[in-house]
């Protein structure tokens, strides 16, 4: 694929019709996109030598006019660039790194213009804005809804350049012609989005300064960015600012000419020549006559802009005849976007399309300006076509109220793809377009296919092919592909005959070398065709059902051991963390009994070896025996409570009034909190609280919470407890606060504070008795019953528990 006519014409069937009408529409729209470039050449030196702009529709003599001079310039550079070899394959890679330096240089100097405007001819964007707005003029131009643009002018302002950015010749060439990697896109992807970002930074602000400082003194506004440095007297930011307007100026035409000058000679020229076998017997000459071919599309694509400049773009603004290209190359739009995408999609609906399309495009850009340029009467604005009044150019069918571009942008695009969708749904497609479509469309199931099959039989001599292929590619690239193709030079049934698949290679080589429209022809010319057989097309069918079938297996084998193998890293991983969850509860569970073991085994061997002990001091000994001994005996009690948790499948429950549990479990901690001088205060709702749930497991795990608020509240007098219960009937739940004044939860224990074995310090900093397990139970009862706890921070002294359980309303009626 060499440009966008070749993709169309090779995506429907290798149609040379196709081919031809794209590329006549390719250079009809692009020659105003490359006379604008020259346009903005000229005028910048002219601006930068004189001062002043050169005068819009002033003729001088062919001779005297520096935009010949220009013109004559960038088609040596284009030839120099462009046109140095003849080799497929050969990639322009100095072209493309000027291509990229000019556009870094660009940059730089647009930035340095905009932030000159922006921070030394005003004081940042505040104050030039302000300046604007005192103007009624420019304030206006900050008011959208003052300038008559709405939604609808501004959408297709933004997609018709959308669609041209990917389809103008100079954009197809570089993103996919030269485009040696297509990783690369991948950077593009950002690095573009963000040039176009600082590219535009500072257009409105010089747009504003321009009209401040110039008024109506008749500048043009693409002017502004060289005409500003030079009314402040800043000669070298103006060259910086010409420099840069040159190298992207030229850039554009470069690179445009040589994708028009490959479309032109692929599409256009080389097909008739082909055609009318004019070509010298000798392959030396040939590359030569190719390349001069190329060389003569440049300049007769040159020459046209140039015309176009002298008889009409000179009297409109740059971006008006921007915007008219623009629309142009958008007309490929719906054959390139559907022959990518849509199988359905015919030569016949292509061609419509393109037809329709580029006629109305015609009709209500480019032909006005022909008459506004005084080279066609003007009847036919007001009177319409044919004296249709319907036909008029700038009110087709009847429509008002829209811009001219507007309008021509709608009508065009919509009747393209109705014409493209309706004529492909109502035509009859051959074998070659059925096979083109189904490779365009589905181009990742054949992207690594080396043998294509054709579903017609092409036979051509193996020693024919072999003589064209030296004589339109060269003898080294001749020998390449043989010793490529060297196991399936011959055709199974006759080895005189060239293989199908040595016979794909050298078409495309030859695509890529002469464009698809003359690699047809050659192919054709040198080839037999012969429909396949029923027999061979069913064997072909049942080949590709089995290869379809077996990719199915593997396919379905692949992602059954996919998952085979996640759900084994997953058993891993629990393994591996239940293994460290045994060796830290057996590490833990051994430190807490060690502890009250060596208190009782060191008391114990004190009272056998002091039988003479005060009795005081043996009761003492005696009663800490006993409390490690209790120590003990909860620490297995707690460890017995949780495995039976865990390992228990279920647990009888039923309804019951969650504040008569609270209730409960106060009453039973009352006497506990009276020795400790601890103020329990109890709020309870005035209704019931039911909640589905066991309540000897519900006791529990709100004892525990109780417990520890107990422990760690100060006995001195001032310990405070607040046990509170509420309703929440929006979230169908009840919640249960418990609020101590102790020292609180170190932050950085907080999020630990559910785990086994956390114990934290009491109010007097030791280490309180207890197992660490407390809470670590309660939040599974919770869990079990379909709660949740939590550590509430509400910003009050000491810490505070939150438990949650849903209402159970089921068979209790609920009345607030």
């Amino acid at each position: 694929i060499t440009s966008v006519p070749d993709f169309i014409a090779s995506r429907y069937g290798r149609s040379r019709l196709l081919s031809i009408v794209a590329s006549l529409l390719t250079v009809v729209a692009v020659i105003p996109y490359i006379s604008i470039q020259i346009r903005a050449i000229t005028e910048s030196v002219f601006l930068l030598a004189t001062g002043q702009r050169a005068g819009i529709g002033t003729q001088p003599s062919l001779i005297e006019d520096p935009t010949f001079l220009v013109t004559s310039i960038l088609a040596l550079f284009a030839v120099l660039f462009g046109t140095r070899h003849l080799d497929p394959n050969e990639r322009h890679e100095g072209l493309v790194a000027v291509i990229a330096f000019e556009s870094v240089f660009k940059l730089i100097a647009f930035l340095a213009v905009g932030g000159f405007v922006t921070f030394f001819l005003y004081a940042g964007p505040s104050d030039l804005f302000t300046q604007a707005a005192a103007q009624p003029e420019l304030g206006r131009l900050l008011d959208l809804s003052q300038l008559g643009i709405n939604g609808w002018e501004w959408f297709w302002l933004s997609f018709v350049p959308i669609l041209a950015f990917f389809l103008l010749p100079r954009q197809f060439h570089v993103s996919v012609v030269e485009n040696n990697d297509p990783d690369h896109l991948r950077t593009a992807a950002w690095v573009l989005p963000l040039y176009l970002l600082l590219i535009n930074l500072f257009v409105l602000p010089i747009a504003l300064a321009g009209l401040i400082h110039f008024g109506d003194q008749g500048l043009g506004a693409d002017a502004y960015v060289l005409s500003l440095p030079l009314a402040y007297g800043k000669e070298g930011l103006a060259i910086l600012v010409a420099l840069g307007g040159f190298a992207a100026a030229s850039g554009m035409v470069i690179v445009a000419t040589i994708a028009l000058s490959i479309t032109l000679s692929n599409n256009l020229f080389l097909p008739l020549v082909v055609q009318a076998e004019v070509f010298p017997t000798s392959p030396r000459e040939l590359p030569a006559r190719l390349l001069g071919i190329r060389r003569l599309s440049i300049a007769i694509v040159l020459l046209l802009a140039f015309a176009y400049y002298r008889i009409i773009g000179g009297n409109y603004s740059l971006v008006s005849i921007g915007l008219i290209s623009f629309l142009g190359v958008a007309q490929f739009a719906p054959a390139f976007v559907g022959g990518l995408y849509w199988k359905l999609g015919t030569k016949q609906g292509a061609l419509a399309g393109l037809l329709i399309g580029a006629l109305v495009w015609l009709f209500t850009l480019p032909l006005p300006t022909l008459v506004e340029a005084g080279l066609l009467a003007g009847d036919f604005m007001e009177e319409g076509l044919l004296g249709l009044r319907f036909l008029r150019p700038y009110y087709l069918f009847g429509t008002q109220g829209m811009s001219q571009f507007s309008h021509a942008a709608f009508w065009s695009l919509s009747l393209n793809t109705l014409g493209y969708i309706v004529v492909s749904l109502s035509s009859k497609v051959n074998v070659e377009e059925v096979s083109q479509a189904e490779i365009f469309t589905n181009i990742e199931a054949y992207q690594d296919i080396r043998m294509p099959y054709d579903l017609l039989r092409r036979e051509v001599s193996l020693e024919r092919l072999q003589r064209i292929c030296i004589r339109f590619l060269g003898y080294e690239q001749q020998q390449r592909i043989w010793t490529q193709m060297q196991s399936m030079l011959h055709s199974p049934e006759r080895p005189d005959l060239a293989s199908s698949a040595l016979l794909g290679v050298v078409e495309n080589q030859l695509s890529s070398a002469l464009g698809s429209a003359s690699a047809k022809i050659i192919i054709s010319n040198i080839s037999k065709t012969k429909p396949v057989s029923m027999e061979e097309m069913l064997s072909v069918l049942e080949e590709t059902r089995e290869i379809l079938r077996y990719s199915k297996a593997l396919e379905k084998q692949r992602e059954e051991l996919e998952k085979s193998t996640i759900e084994l890293r997953q058993a891993n991983a629990k393994l591996k963390e239940l293994d460290r969850l045994k060796a830290e509860f057996i590490t833990t569970v051994t430190h807490e009994l060690r502890t009250p073991i060596t208190s009782i085994k060191a008391f114990s061997k004190i009272l056998q070896d002091n039988p003479d002990l005060p009795v005081e001091k043996q009761r003492t000994f005696t009663g800490i025996l006993v409390a490690e001994s209790e120590r003990i005996s909860r620490l297995i009690n707690q460890v017995l409570d949780l495995e039976k948790l865990q390992e228990q499948e279920g647990f009888a429950t039923t309804t019951l009034d969650f504040g008569e549990i609270v209730q409960q479990v106060v009453t039973n901690l009352s006497q506990l909190a009276k020795e400790k001088n601890i103020n329990v205060q109890l709020d309870l709702p005035s209704q019931k609280c039911p909640v589905q749930a066991n309540a000897d497991l519900l006791i529990q795990g709100v004892t525990n919470i109780l417990v520890n608020a107990i422990k760690f509240t100060p006995a001195d007098g001032s310990g405070q407890i607040r046990v509170s219960l509420a309703v929440e009937l929006e979230q169908a739940s009840c919640s249960l606060e418990i609020q101590d004044n102790g020292p609180g939860i170190p932050e950085h224990l907080q999020q630990h504070i559910f785990d086994r074995f956390t114990q934290l310090t009491n109010s007097y900093g030791n280490k309180p008795q207890g197992s660490g397990l407390g809470l670590n139970i309660t939040e599974y009862i919770v869990q079990q019953h379909g709660g949740a706890i939590r550590l509430l921070h509400n910003g009050r002294p000491g810490a505070c528990f939150q438990i949650t359980l849903p209402l159970d309303l089921s068979n209790t009626p609920y009345v607030v």
